[in-house]
């Protein structure tokens, strides 16, 4: 739209009463063009240039309903103000639903043309505020796409991340097996062997996240099999031939899942090394939601304490088990009532909210 001068243009087959329009609107700051048919009005706006259309019904050839339906058809119509003689209110109602702006009454001495001008002038303002509203949408939905774009980007960045993190991670672990493997000294190899599994257990977090569809969480049950099968192909696994796995698939977050990836390898290991002096024996580790909370046991039908009064425990392993709790907020108890060592790890399936400022002021 010509903000300064606003072209009009009037289709009317009534030539007398269209030099009174383009009169009467030109004094009030239009520039009118006529049209005295459908077809060269239709013309007219193809040509561009035109703001705002005042349209007579009755002409010859095409009548202004019908016109009103090819302007519509044209892309980036302008407004039409609907104009007859007519006092059919069906009329105005066909107009209004087939797109125009505004419907009047005209009459043959001109005294329509102060109404017009008005409605001229609203169907510029409606027109206005529609493009703007329209251009305010495809704002939108171009920061829509280019957020979703930007998203995705990350996403597949972090998955790049995580594919190589987790890759670096299994190459120190493999490296941790193969010295592990070669070591003459079994202390030697049992702290290898640890640090494979602690390596292990945080690679294998960033390997779900890659292979997952949702960065944001881990599933427990496929991690905890992974993980174990790292333990069985471990320089200890030839002790862990009947380590088995119960658990939900429960989803938490990456952080948490390395905590709990960490105490379950340091509880199997334990496991491992103390609770069967003689040989291999049964491990069981099993994972299952309650209400909010999360339940992890790890237990054996072993010696019980030994690993208390075992002189090669350094008690690192219970320090880590201790640490990993406390970042996942567990309770950690042994089951006094099982006859060898079991081991239960009680957590809030979502962490609970950090406190506030206001909150720690007031307590």
């Amino acid at each position: 739209m010509n903000q300064i001068t606003p072209t009009l243009l009037y289709i009317d087959d009534d030539d007398a009463l269209a030099r009174l329009v383009e009169r009467g609107l030109t004094r009030r700051g239009y520039k009118v063009l006529l049209a005295s048919s459908g077809e060269e009005g239709l013309a007219r706006i193809r040509e561009g240039g035109i703001d705002v259309v005042a349209l007579d019904q009755y002409m010859p050839g095409l009548d202004g309903l019908e016109t009103l339906e090819q302007i519509m058809a044209i892309p980036e119509a302008p407004p039409i103000v609907f104009v007859t003689a007519s006092q059919d209110s069906n009329i105005a109602v066909t107009a209004l639903k087939a797109g125009a702006a505004d419907y009047l009454v005209k009459d043959v001495k001109g005294d329509f043309i102060p109404l017009l001008h008005v409605a001229a002038d609203g169907a510029l303002r409606q027109a206005e505020l529609q493009k703007a509203r329209e251009e305010a949408e495809a704002e939108i939905h171009a920061s829509r796409d280019r957020y979703a774009a930007l998203a995705a980007e990350r996403e597949m960045l972090l998955r790049e991340v995580n594919h190589r993190v987790g890759n670096s991670l299994q190459i120190i672990a493999s490296l941790l097996h193969l010295q592990a493997s070669s070591a003459g000294q079994e202390e030697v190899k049992a702290a290898l062997t640890n640090a494979m599994g602690r390596v292990a257990a945080v690679a294998q977090v960033h390997r779900r996240l890659y292979t997952s569809q949702d960065l944001k969480s881990v599933v427990l049950n496929q991690y905890l099999d992974s993980l174990l099968e790292d333990l069985r192909r471990s320089a200890e696994g030839n002790r862990m031939s009947r380590l088995t796995l119960k658990a939900e698939p429960i989803e938490i977050d990456p952080d948490r899942a390395v905590a709990v990836g960490i105490i379950v390898n340091e509880l199997v290991m334990n496991a491992v090394k103390y609770a069967y002096p003689d040989g291999a024996g049964p491990i069981h580790v099993e994972l299952v939601s309650q209400d909010d909370d999360v339940l992890l046991s790890i237990a054996d039908n072993g010696v019980g304490d030994a690993v208390k009064a075992d002189p090669r425990s350094t008690g690192m392993g219970q320090r880590i088990v201790a640490a990993m709790a406390s970042k996942l907020d567990a309770c950690v108890e042994r089951d006094p009532d099982h006859a060898g060592t079991r081991i239960v790890l009680k957590f809030r399936r979502v962490p609970a909210p950090a406190p506030t400022a206001s909150s720690a002021a007031a307590s």
